[in-house]
């Protein structure tokens, strides 16, 4: 995420724009061969530029620099990504644009500098327009380097676990009482303190023998007893528990992985098992007990993505990588049933025309659809049967599908016009089931969609690196603009680096419902808040204080209540609170307090993937350090 002086932009959402059309054409479905009956393939591969609208480089970018080895005893190491660069945001800011003074907005309101008008704080990420910019390292994927040394990422030997202060180097979003118009209505400006193969289609074919495998007798990861004792691992977690703390219910070692590290993308919970990815296998332990619930799957190279949701009947699908070398693609696919562990169809992405590849891919389901995005267009499959359905490529004046962001309704995020002076992006809704758009709307040149906060309601942030400006947009069911939120408070939901990709559903800490969106404030030196805004006016409605020293997250909504994670601190494990979200007061209820014992695991993560479910909660790491001396932990169960 990014920051600049709150004056209003002069163009771009700085000034009222001509309204921009709010249909669009759709995409008429190809109804073609997939990948046919169920296989027994396996899943996996890294993440792929979505440049904005420039070609992405054709080779695969090297990894990032290896995280961080075992941390040492004591105090938790808690991180969120890489450790923080300084940005260009240490010198205070000029009054207005260009340091001339302000000048008043468009409805006669002088504008303030920064959050009551004072100047700009320093800022973690390197200038606008770099790698990061926008961007907020945490919680997810580990942001990808495109090469060493790149801007916003360690130097070689640098821990990779971010800063070791748990109140330090979170990217914090400051917005700005500013009046501002965007995407044609009048709204408010944020203003951020930092950063923030052949071509031919799929067909049917039998599983190769080098598909996954089950792997009952080699699983590396402890199977446990449910008393916490961890099989091999003999670390007792519960040693030490105070009254009226929750318990280590089980948990789990993690399986070997490189000296530089790898990727334990996703986190799946069902009524009978937990799944979790690691490395190049997939395992699934029982809710209750730690169990496994079926035989660990081993694929035969790394797993580069996954589905972040699953299906009604608890279908995820998985991407491997096509081989070890660094051509290797993100383009194999394995569906699998996780109460069971049965692989299902599997099949191979085609690559798209010249420098659309499958260097790496996004996968998301919207209802029976999967939607696999490569660097300048997306396809969509039955999830069930593997069978292509459509396909989203250019259109209109050089649009180029950039990002896709699934889940209750499908968003497809272009660049278009690229280098040219009419370049901007568009964001459409498209009918999971046929491809065709919705509707379209088209963001005023000079900013881009970095993240989408929500799909259902839309909930957009938005960057402008030369305005050093940010804006978080709610849009109706439409596509027009329904508000701006409007706050003095710094917010920092933590998200992927995503240098590369786009990564648009990439944050933890943004949730919303109907009518309401949830937001953090950031945690400097102690405490931070939860701020709840309407949807519909874009103000605040209310907020909530952390109840410890540490970031309290918003995880979920259950109807009446938000669900939230208070992150371990120095004295004490992490909490799971609620807080009803009617009106009136908002006091908050303790769910679980987890005990201090191992509040260095859940703040040590590299980054981390959390939920709450039957009144179990579940965090895993989403990034292996690759240290064999350490007994580095992939995931634990906590309740009462």
């Amino acid at each position: 995420m990014s920051q600049p002086p709150n004056q209003p932009p002069q163009g771009g959402f700085g000034a009222p724009q001509d309204q921009p059309p709010t249909g669009g054409a759709g995409q008429d479905p190809r109804s073609q061969g997939g990948f046919g009956a169920p296989q027994g393939a396996p899943p996996g591969a890294p993440q792929d530029p979505r440049a904005q609208g420039a070609p992405p480089p054709p080779a695969q970018p090297p990894q990032a620099p290896a995280p961080p080895q075992a941390p040492p005893a004591g105090p938790p190491q808690p991180g969120y990504g890489y450790p923080q660069q300084p940005g260009p945001y240490g010198q205070p800011q000029p009054t207005g644009p260009y340091g001339q003074p302000q000048q008043p907005g468009p409805y006669g309101q002088p504008q303030p500098t920064g959050p009551y008008g004072q100047p700009q704080q320093p800022g973690p990420y390197g200038p606008p327009g770099s790698p990061g910019y926008g961007q907020q390292p945490g919680y997810g994927y580990p942001p990808q380097a495109p090469y060493p040394g790149a801007p916003g990422t360690p130097p070689p030997g640098a821990p990779g676990g971010g800063s070791k202060n748990p109140f330090k180097g979170r990217p914090a979003l400051v917005i700005a009482a500013a009046v501002a118009g965007l995407l044609v209505v009048g709204g408010t400006v944020w203003a951020v303190t930092g950063g923030g193969d052949d071509g031919k289609k799929p067909v049917a074919r039998q599983s190769p023998s080098h598909g996954p495998t089950a792997s009952a007798s080699a699983d590396p990861v402890n199977p446990g007893d449910g008393s916490g004792d961890g099989g091999q691992d003999s670390d007792d977690l519960n040693a030490g528990r105070k009254a009226g703390e929750s318990k280590v219910l089980w948990y789990k070692t993690a399986p070997d992985a490189p000296g530089s590290g790898a990727d334990a993308p996703g986190q799946w919970i069902t009524g009978k098992a937990a799944v979790k990815a690691a490395y190049k296998q997939l395992f699934a332990f029982d809710v209750e007990d730690g169990k496994p619930a079926w035989p660990a799957l081993t694929f035969p190279q790394k797993i580069c993505a996954v589905t972040p949701q699953k299906t009604a009947d608890d279908k995820v699908v998985i991407a491997y990588m096509s081989g070890s070398a660094s051509s290797a693609k993100c383009n194999q696919l394995q569906q699998v049933d996780l109460n069971t562990g049965a692989k299902g169809w599997s099949g191979k992405v085609a690559d798209g025309t010249l420098f659309d590849s499958t260097i790496s891919v996004e996968l998301s389901i919207t209802g029976h659809t999967l939607t696999v995005g490569r660097s300048m267009s997306g396809t969509g499959y039955d999830v069930s049967s593997g069978r292509k359905l459509w396909d989203k490529q250019k259109y209109g004046a050089s649009c180029y599908p950039a990002g896709f962001a699934g889940g209750s309704k499908l968003l497809a995020v272009s660049a278009c016009g690229a280098g040219s002076t009419t370049e901007h992006d568009e964001v459409q809704e498209l009918d999971p089931a046929t491809g065709r758009t919705r509707w379209t709307r088209k963001i005023p040149k000079g900013w881009r969609i970095d993240r989408a906060y929500s799909v259902d309601p839309v909930v957009l942030y938005l960057t402008n690196a030369a305005k050093k400006t940010a804006s978080v947009a709610v849009l109706k069911d439409n596509g027009e603009l329904r508000s701006q939120l409007k706050s003095d408070d710094g917010v920092a939901p933590e998200c992927g680096l995503a240098i590369l990709d786009r990564d648009l559903t990439g944050c933890f800490g943004a949730v919303a419902d109907a009518d309401t969106l949830y937001l953090p404030t950031e945690a400097k030196s102690g405490p931070n808040e939860v701020i709840a805004f309407s949807l519909a006016t874009g103000k605040e409605k209310w907020r909530v204080k952390s109840p410890a020293d540490s970031a309290m997250m918003p995880m979920k909504t259950d109807g009446t209540h938000l669900i939230a994670y208070v992150e371990a601190s120095y004295d004490g494990g992490g909490r799971i609170v609620s807080v009803p979200t009617g009106g009136g007061s908002h006091p908050l209820t303790k769910l679980l307090q987890n005990p201090q014992g191992t509040a260095n695991i859940e703040a040590g993560f590299f980054s981390k993937a959390v939920d709450y479910v039957d009144g179990r909660f579940y965090i895993s790491t989403t990034r292996l350090t690759g240290n064999d001396q350490a007994k580095e932990k992939l995931m634990l169960a906590y309740g009462k």
